[in-house]
């Protein structure tokens, strides 16, 4: 079995983004409920999103949501990040928000609403280039909702020709990561559905363009962790988006509904090398908050990931390979039981305090007094929420 050590030595490494959109007001499709001292702008999302970095050592970077963070000057956002002990991450661009894009963005039959959304992913790259952000996001609402509505095939050209366009003005030390969802909101077809369709246009594209797996954009009974190593024996697994889901949208905290899940996939992220040096994977939470408060929400999703983690790390893999080797089937499994069984809670004390971080987080954040701070100071203004 690993040692302790060998987990302190990838927690350590261990980096995850987090979301602006995160912290500010969102909900479900019927209600979006507003919590005191919520963000008004970006630049108070990034001072959220530092807090979270205090309390869990793992988050230096945040990333942005094109428009929702659009602001008159990012170089200055960028120094406001980097003055709390962060940086600008991810760009994410929106490309579902706008009428024109009702009939699909990318993907429209109308040239000229895909030269729009084209431009708009231009745009993204802009601010790329001033935030010294490397990977550029995109994830596409496009789809049909009724046989006959538009030709599957012509929607898939559209589609490649449109990533091209966007592919070409990446720059050198940049990546295009190509994010799927199964369904919605579109009924009938999705145009980026699958990992296969998010692969396909990838190796198309060329070597700067990845896929991102979001650990909630599968149907119910996917073997996520399948992709994950199929991804990873091709070197096109880019980026993970945390999240969960249950139904129908993807916002549950990772790791709360089903942490098994969590530990396996992160287990095939380990044999596969994904927590070396130099790892090309990225991990980002991409959750908003509904009933639960927005750090706290941050900061316990950090600490799930952390623990599915460490337990991946000590699994015996001389054990679990003699036991594939000899069929030991019950074996085999035992062995990946026994590191998930492993409570790992004390060992991340352990590496938090000797980090110089508070060994219990939530409390911490907690007894900070920040929540009923920025509850007394962000009075006024507009609430930042996800633009819908």
């Amino acid at each position: 079995m690993a040692t302790n050590k060998a987990v302190n030595e990838v927690l350590t490494r261990l980096k995850i983004e987090t979301p602006s959109w995160a912290y500010g007001n969102s909900g479900t499709r019927f209600k979006v409920f507003g919590q005191p001292g919520v963000p008004r702008d970006p630049f108070e999302k990034v001072e959220d999103a530092a807090q979270v970095n205090k309390y869990t050592g793992s988050t230096p970077s945040v990333a942005l949501h094109i428009p929702w963070d659009k602001v008159a000057d990012y170089a200055k956002l960028a120094a406001h990040a980097k003055e709390l002990g962060v940086v600008l991450g991810t760009i994410n661009s929106n490309t579902f928000q706008d009428d024109d894009y009702k009939l699909g963005s990318v993907c429209n039959p109308d040239a000229k609403i895909r030269d729009k959304a084209v431009r708009h992913l231009h745009e993204c790259i802009e601010i790329m280039d001033i935030t010294g952000s490397q990977d550029l996001k995109l994830w596409f609402a496009d789809g049909t909702n009724y046989p006959g509505q538009d030709s599957i095939r012509e929607r898939q050209e559209r589609l490649s020709e449109s990533l091209k366009k966007t592919y070409a003005r990446i720059g050198e030390n940049q990546r295009l990561l190509l994010e799927y969802k199964f369904f919605e909101p579109s009924f009938y077809t999705t145009d980026v559905p699958d990992w296969g369709t998010s692969l396909m246009h990838c190796m198309e594209l060329g070597p700067k363009a990845w896929v991102v797996v979001d650990t909630g954009h599968h149907a119910p009974g996917t073997n996520i962790e399948f992709i994950v190593a199929n991804l990873i024996r091709v070197n096109k697994l880019g980026a993970f988006d945390f999240n969960s889901r249950f139904y129908a949208d993807d916002d549950l905290i990772v790791g709360a509904a089903d942490p098994f899940q969590l530990f396996r996939i992160m287990h095939e992220v380990n044999v596969g090398g994904g927590f070396d040096v130099g790892t090309p994977i990225s991990f980002v939470l991409d959750q908003c908050h509904n009933i639960e408060a927005k750090i706290p929400g941050q900061i316990r999703s950090i600490m799930n990931v952390q623990e599915a983690v460490a337990k991946a790390v000590l699994v015996d893999q001389n054990a679990l390979r003699a036991a594939q080797i000899s069929g030991d089937v019950l074996g085999a499994h035992d062995v990946l039981m026994d590191a998930y069984n492993t409570d790992v809670r004390p060992l991340l004390r352990d590496w938090r305090e000797a980090a110089g971080i508070n060994p219990e987080p939530m409390k911490a954040y907690a007894a900070s007094g920040y929540a009923a701070k920025i509850a007394a100071e962000r009075v006024g203004g507009n609430q930042a929420g996800w633009g819908a």
